[in-house]
C-alpha cells in the first residue's frame, strides 16, 4: 500500500466556505485506490519538516486570519515550504491562501502583508466584493476540464510574467475581474479563488493533484489508477448546464 503526507496549513484560521472539503475528497479519492493519506494540520508556532510531506493545503480566510498567519507562515514555516515547493511538493492554495502565496497583499485598509513570493502574483484589496459561482476552463495534462466553484472575494489579484494562468475564466470575476486570468499555476502549486469547495465538485483536478504527489513520491512511472466518478460528474455537469447558458 502507498502512501503519502499531506500538511494543512492553519486550518484553524484559514479554512472557510468548506475549504475543508478539499483534504476530505483528496483523502477518500486516495483511499478508494488503496493510497493512505496521512494529514498533518499545521498551526502557528508548529516546527514542521517541509521536506517529508508530499502535498499541503492552505485554505481561504478574512483579511483577520490572514494577519494572524502571515509573520509565522513568512519566518518560521517560510524557508522549509519555499525549498519544499521548489523540489515539486503538490500544494493547492485557495483565496486567502492564494493570495498569501504571491508577493503581497495589500489589504482594503492599506495594511500590506507580505506574502511567501513563490507565485509571481500581488493582490490589492478593493471596495467591491466579487461574489457567485464561477467556471475556469483550464487544461490538466491533456484533458480540457470546465472546473466549477464559488468565488467570495475582494483582493484582486494580478499575475506577473512567471506564472501562468490556471485557467479561463467562462463564469464569474476570476482573479481580478479585468483579465479573464482564474488562478494561478507554477511547478506543482496550484493556486484560485474557487471555493465550494473545489475538489468534491472537480474530481479530475483531484485525481491531477494526487497523481504529481505520487510521480514525485514513487517516481515518473507512477500511474494513477482509473477510479469512477459518476456522480461526481454529473454534478458538476449539471452545475455547467446551467452556468454556461450562454455559451449555448
Amino acid at each position: 500500500m502507498r502512501t503519502l503526507h499531506l500538511a494543512h496549513l492553519y486550518p484553524a484560521e484559514m479554512s472557510v466556505y468548506g475549504d475543508r472539503g478539499n483534504v476530505i475528497a483528496l483523502r477518500q479519492r486516495c483511499a478508494w485506490r488503496a493510497i493512505t493519506l496521512h494529514v498533518t494540520p499545521v498551526a502557528p508556532g508548529d516546527q514542521v519538516d517541509w521536506a517529508s510531506f508530499d502535498l499541503a493545503f492552505f485554505g481561504g480566510g478574512q483579511d483577520s486570519g490572514q494577519a494572524l498567519i502571515a509573520h509565522d507562515l513568512l519566518e518560521r514555516q517560510g524557508p522549509g515550504l519555499r525549498a519544499a515547493l521548489e523540489d515539486g511538493l503538490t500544494m493547492l492554495a485557495i483565496c486567502g491562501g492564494y493570495q498569501l502565496l504571491g508577493h503581497y497583499f495589500l489589504t482594503h485598509a492599506g495594511e500590506r502583508l507580505p506574502g511567501l513570493g513563490v507565485l509571481d502574483i500581488h493582490t490589492v484589496g478593493g471596495k467591491q466584493r466579487m461574489i457567485g459561482n464561477i467556471v475556469v476552463e483550464t487544461k490538466l495534462g491533456e484533458q480540457t476540464v470546465r472546473l466549477v466553484g464559488f468565488e467570495n472575494h475582494s483582493g484582486r489579484t494580478f499575475h506577473g510574467s512567471g506564472v501562468r494562468p490556471l485557467g479561463r475564466v467562462l463564469v464569474g470575476y476570476g482573479d481580478n475581474g479585468e483579465d479573464g486570468r482564474g488562478g494561478a499555476v507554477d511547478r506543482n502549486i496550484y493556486g484560485c479563488y474557487l471555493h465550494g469547495s473545489l475538489l468534491p465538485k472537480n474530481p479530475q483536478l483531484t485525481d491531477h493533484l494526487i497523481s504529481l504527489a505520487l510521480k514525485r513520491r514513487y517516481g515518473p512511472q507512477v500511474g494513477l489508477v482509473p477510479l469512477e466518478a459518476q456522480l461526481e460528474l454529473q454534478a458538476q455537469q449539471t452545475m455547467l448546464g446551467r452556468l454556461l447558458k450562454r455559451f449555448a
